[in-house]
């Protein structure tokens, strides 16, 4: 806590807007939109490797919050104070933190892959900022993000041996699919066989321990339905579709924002629907209906949404064509 206490004193609204801008790098939906840019647009097999660091990491990192259970900043110590608004995405408990391992497994993955100097470096920039902001924010202790970097870093060198080539790729690719798939029901069981309360010293514990549980409860269906829908899109993918990320870099723009849009639609725009759906069955939906929407997406990322790839690496717009190559034109000279 003292080192949080200290950065508490070079607060001011200048850096605390900076850090809270740096600190949504490690959020979910920025890992979601890195990871299906690589998947799309450059490079299939690096995208399975951002994707999967992310998603085992969250597991690993989600099963140990539950475990430990050790209790944000603020609450252990009350005399501390995050910075505004940081702890509206600062959910579940706070060892290990999940920004931070969100942020390693993603760029550390993108870091490895790239052989362009300036990538490794931004990479690893980006790593240190995301860390230090869940600190500077007050949100999370050295130790918590300590933790995350090695186990962030662990997943990201021992993947790497998995994804270093096709052969690899193809080789350990199932298996890793599966033992993940595994992991994350072993998790959401987990999580629905804890007790809804818990004998606490005081109010603020208990409340803390059913909001987190609820909040891990979440974070394991979602986990479980992206799972499942790698367990459908993996195969699919190898054996039937095969498809490129080849297109001119247009038509890759065009592409990830029309693909992207549509994943926020299944996300956020049926979430609703799915949920009066599958309250129709049951009194409890809220979990069923996320393990069904993130399957969903991941089964439209990942086999409906590829279908498009042969349109897109044909598309040809002269206006284009023509601004590419005054682009071009200028460099050279240049």
């Amino acid at each position: 806590m003292e080192f949080l206490y200290l950065l508490e004193k070079i607060r001011n609204p200048f850096l605390d807007f900076l850090f809270s801008v740096i600190t949504a790098m490690g959020e979910e939906m920025f890992f979601l939109a890195i990871a299906i840019i690589f998947f799309w647009c450059v490079n299939k097999r690096e995208g399975y490797y951002i994707l999967m660091c992310g998603l085992i990491g969250t597991l690993i990192n989600q099963g140990i919050k539950m475990i430990a259970r050790i209790e944000r900043p603020w609450i252990i110590d009350t005399d501390f104070s995050p910075v505004g608004g940081a702890t509206k995405e600062a959910t579940g408990y706070s060892f290990p933190s999940g920004h931070t391992q969100n942020t390693v497994c993603t760029f550390g993955a993108i870091g490895v892959s790239t052989r362009r100097r300036w990538l490794k470096i931004l990479s690893v920039a980006v790593i240190v900022l995301v860390s230090f902001s869940r600190m500077y924010l007050g949100v999370h202790t050295p130790m918590d993000v300590a933790t995350s970097l090695l186990i962030g870093g662990a997943l990201v060198f021992v993947f790497g041996f998995v994804f270093k080539d096709e052969k690899s790729f193809e080789k350990y690719m199932p298996w890793l699919v599966g033992a993940a798939a595994l992991l994350s029901l072993g998790l959401l069981l987990y999580t629905l066989l804890l007790p809804d309360v818990i004998d606490a010293p005081n109010a603020v514990k208990l409340a803390s321990y059913v909001k987190n549980l609820g909040d891990t409860r979440e974070n394991a269906a979602t986990l479980f339905g992206c799972m499942l829908g790698l367990l459908l899109v993996y195969p699919l993918d190898r054996f039937v579709i095969r498809f490129e990320t080849r297109a001119r870099w247009y038509s890759n723009v065009i592409k990830a924002v029309l693909g992207f849009a549509i994943v926020l639609l299944i996300l956020e725009g049926l979430e609703y629907p799915i949920k009066a759906f599958v309250g129709l069955f049951t009194d409890a939906p809220e979990l069923i209906a996320r393990v069904i929407r993130y399957f969903l997406t991941v089964a439209f990322a990942g086999a409906v949404w590829p279908l498009t790839f042969r349109f897109f690496s044909r598309l040809s717009i002269p206006a284009m064509e023509k601004f590419t190559a005054w682009i071009k034109g200028k460099v050279i000279k240049t």
